[in-house]
């Protein structure tokens, strides 16, 4: 079992490890999943959350068919935005699905896939899948006009462009690709729309960057050195936290720092004088 000293010093590793990584996550740009996003431009922070429900679609962008369809010339491509598909009706039908659902369940261990017909059969090939995604601005510079959501699988991609559009839901009925296997089409949603957009004085403002990039700075400061002390310098102690005496003296220079900032200065002017000053009439 652990010695006392030695869980007190796992614990400030772990706190040097949660402030160094998962605080340095938040203060920069984040996805809160595959379909969730949130940038700050031009003094403003703008949410996306493609999957959360509307008034008027209460799946958000997701298909309610379980699926998106577009077909062009003798290739099809299934898709769903946000989690794997799900056929009700119409599966694909093709040979070589087997990594994405086998020949019986095609397409239903995936996000995307491709079928283009090859001397007169229908072979598949997995484009997406939902843990393989990535969410960005389609234009940086101009965060409401939408995102896009590319999904990969090991060696093909597409890349869906969820525009905004308050009015319509409406899928392209042509798609592009680039090279093998790699395709992109069009999709007008209005949960391509930024959910809210707050001023940057609800967001981090460069005051709170900085003190989060001082304790990342600090956090991987005080792990990095701790690991180095302990497995290369062999202090298996909690000495291995580097400068020790310094942060267990830090609270106590702050709070006399503090008190003595606070002090009122009529009583500083009067313990200036000394115990034995009286006043003097004039």
């Amino acid at each position: 079992m652990l010695a006392p000293r030695q869980h007190l010093l796992l614990l400030l590793l772990l706190a040097a490890a949660w402030s160094a990584g998962l605080i340095c996550i938040a203060a920069g740009e984040s996805g809160g999943g595959s379909c969730e996003l949130s940038v700050a431009r031009g003094g403003a922070l703008y949410n996306f959350s493609l999957a959360a429900p509307t008034p008027a679609h209460r799946h958000g962008v997701l298909s309610e068919d379980g699926f998106y369809r577009v077909a062009m010339n003798d290739s099809i491509i299934w898709f769903q935005l946000c989690d794997q598909m799900i056929f009700n009706f119409d599966p694909p039908v093709c040979h070589l699905c087997e990594d994405c659902g086998g020949p019986l369940r095609c397409g239903t261990q995936c996000s995307a896939l491709v079928s283009n017909n090859v001397g007169g059969y229908d072979v598949c090939t997995t484009i997406g899948r939902a843990f393989g995604s990535h969410i960005s601005l389609i234009d940086q510079g101009n965060p409401q006009k939408g995102v896009v959501v590319k999904m990969f699988s090991s060696k093909c991609s597409i890349s869906v462009l969820v525009f905004c559009d308050s009015a319509v839901a409406e899928l392209s009925d042509k798609f592009s690709q680039s090279g093998n296997c790699d395709y992109v089409t069009i999709l007008r949603h209005p949960s391509g729309c930024a959910r809210s957009v707050s001023a940057s004085g609800n967001g981090w403002g460069w005051l709170g960057t900085s003190f989060i990039t001082i304790l990342c700075l600090l956090g991987g400061y005080i792990l990095i050195g701790a690991i180095y002390r302990y497995y290369f310098l062999g202090i298996h102690s909690i000495e291995a936290i580097p400068n020790l005496e310094f942060w267990i003296s830090l609270p106590q220079k702050v709070k006399s720092m503090f008190v003595s900032s606070t002090r009122n200065p009529r009583s500083r002017s009067r313990d200036s004088r000394g115990p034995y000053a009286t006043p003097v009439n004039h």
